[in-house]
């Protein structure tokens, strides 16, 4: 394995998880749970069969990752995160928080799968009125569906459709993913080519996870 070669716990953790397409890779056991290797294969559009192979064995070396073979009827080998593996997620968070100011452009070429868009309310918002009786967003972006489940202070997320959701959003990835994490308003994102059908006041319930806490009180 590659080193920086440095005493320093930024370089040090570079070293395991720094290459490209390593931390996409936990990002997946993180979303999907334990995976086939065609389960990680489809949802990281790009990646060649055989660099995958060689992240997965380099993830399997540093600890992070654990290789099962599956009992029948799956009879397959599974990769799963361990305890060092799981305890990237808030590195991943953060990491993700930062970039979403980078998503203001949305490139042609650019992949995108429905778990891809369960995950980022989950991760990025928060519950504005945990006492307030649950509410359900429909997400549609062309074949990609997710559901949002907004209720007592917390937002979960999951790949599917739901009968009768509070409010319905569809349009292109970037108009739904801006308007839930704060990115872009309701104005824009229509502009964009997003439709909203129900009660619009619903997304009045998801807080940007990347709101500023009020300061703390200056001690005296």
């Amino acid at each position: 394995m590659r080193s920086y070669g440095q005493y320093c716990s930024i370089a040090r953790a570079l070293d395991l998880v720094g290459d490209r397409w390593t931390l996409l890779t936990v990002r997946e056991l993180l979303l999907q749970g334990p995976c086939r290797f065609t389960d990680l294969k489809r949802g990281l559009p790009g990646i060649a069969t055989n660099l995958l192979s060689t992240r997965l064995k380099e993830l399997q070396d540093a600890g992070l990752i654990r290789r099962e073979d599956a009992p029948p009827p799956i009879a397959t080998v599974l990769y799963s995160l361990t305890e060092d593996g799981l305890a990237l997620e808030p590195v991943l968070k953060a990491l993700g928080l930062w970039g979403l100011r980078t998503m203001a452009e949305e490139r042609p070429d650019d992949a995108f799968q429905a778990h891809w868009l369960a995950y980022a309310p989950g991760w990025f918002t928060t519950d504005a009125d945990p006492d307030a009786p649950p509410e359900v967003i429909q997400l549609i972006a062309g074949d990609q569906q997710a559901v949002v489940d907004v209720g007592g202070g917390q937002v979960r997320t999951r790949v599917g459709r739901i009968d009768d959701p509070d409010l319905i959003l569809e349009g292109p990835p970037r108009a739904i993913l801006g308007l839930l994490t704060g990115v872009i308003d309701l104005d824009l994102a229509t502009a964009l080519g997003l439709t909203a059908k129900g009660r619009r006041n619903v997304l009045a319930r998801l807080k940007p996870a990347t709101e500023k806490p009020a300061a703390a009180p200056t001690r005296t």
